[in-house]
């Protein structure tokens, strides 16, 4: 049977669900093995810090690059077509929410992303904290938090009704794109090298990035094939959990891309930990513990909702076809933990050790 036939047998929804599934299954896989988290990187940069934690991060985020840029050379996928670049993007969500999101991965000790990975290890402070992402995501999407959202949103948009590349917008030959790719991944291979980061942990840091290209190349695959609209994306995790929810919450729900994504990614982290002997159930230390991850997840959930995708979403998904609201919302991701983190966790620390 052609996977053509496949299509017609099952359906283009279940088909979507089924290449979301795999691909979230790949990205569990890498992420729980290379321990893949921005918050880790970016608290490790707070403290002065260019450790194995932000060679494993930028490692990844480089291969993403490199990948995806691959893949639209070899025809696989077009970048312009991707529906994060097909629409327009917002300048003050990406700045606002990309700010609230970093503040909130630091205080929830995890990205959306990792809480997943976290939680299909028995971590039960990830699945509160998750669950309350999906939540405020799907309060932001849809619920009484949308009319904020918006308003925030529409404080400065992209024009011409689609988002803008950035090497368009820096003047750059699209084919810098692989350029930088690579020069970062050296620079983060150099890194690990410094730190003394296994092959193997290389490797899957690398799957990371793999996994976002997989992604973009089976959905644009499927919408050169599909009579019905296919949105082009791949991995992301503030949508695809709010959707994920309400999949099991609506009476009559579609199947898709997203709502196999998350399934996937926490079935790949759990395979990849049982594996390895990591399944433990961990929960809150403490009541301050727990208020502290409640509060950071709705930070992420309505941030990254504003800001066009969470840490992994905009941070690399919509970073390797250089987005550029997804640049701009990562480097405030980045400028939000890194505050947060020296606000709260090394001041208290400071405080505690006078």
């Amino acid at each position: 049977m052609s996977l053509l036939d496949l299509i017609e047998a099952v359906g283009e929804g279940p088909m979507a669900a089924i290449l979301g599934l795999v691909t979230g299954a790949v990205f569990g896989v890498a992420a729980q093995r290379s321990a893949f988290c921005l918050r880790a990187a970016t608290v490790e940069f707070a403290r002065g810090e260019l450790g194995g934690r932000v060679a494993v991060w930028l490692l990844a985020f480089s291969t993403a690059v490199v990948w995806v840029q691959a893949a639209e050379a070899l025809e696989l996928f077009r970048p312009s077509e991707a529906r994060m670049m097909a629409v327009p993007g917002s300048w003050s969500g990406a700045i606002i929410g990309g700010l609230m999101f970093g503040a909130g991965m630091v205080l929830a000790r995890g990205c959306s992303g990792r809480l997943l990975v976290l939680a299909a290890t028995g971590n039960l402070r990830s699945v509160i904290s998750g669950l309350i992402f999906a939540v405020v995501a799907q309060m932001s999407l849809q619920g009484w938090l949308a009319p904020l959202r918006d308003g925030l949103a529409r404080l400065w948009v992209t024009p011409g009704g689609r988002n803008v590349d950035l090497r368009a917008l820096m003047g750059l030959p699209e084919s810098s794109g692989l350029a930088l790719g690579l020069v970062a991944a050296a620079v983060a291979l150099v890194l690990a090298q410094r730190n003394r980061i296994g092959l193997r942990t290389l490797v899957f840091a690398s799957g990371v990035g793999f996994a976002v290209a997989l992604g973009y190349a089976l959905t644009f695959w499927l919408a050169q094939v599909s009579f019905e609209p296919v949105s082009i994306t791949s991995a992301t995790f503030t949508g695809p959990s709010a959707r994920t929810l309400m999949f099991f919450l609506e009476p009559l729900p579609e199947l898709g891309f997203d709502v196999g994504l998350v399934p996937g990614v926490f079935l790949g982290a759990f395979a990849a930990a049982a594996s390895a002997g990591e399944l433990k159930l961990q929960g809150f230390e403490g009541a301050g513990s727990m208020r502290r991850a409640m509060i950071g997840a709705a930070l992420m959930g309505f941030g990254g909702m504003l800001a066009g995708g969470c840490a992994i979403g905009a941070g690399v998904t919509g970073g390797s076809i250089f987005v550029a609201t997804a640049w701009a919302a990562l480097t405030c991701m980045w400028i939000g933990a890194v505050a947060t983190d020296f606000l709260v966790d090394q001041e208290r620390g400071s405080r505690i050790a006078a």
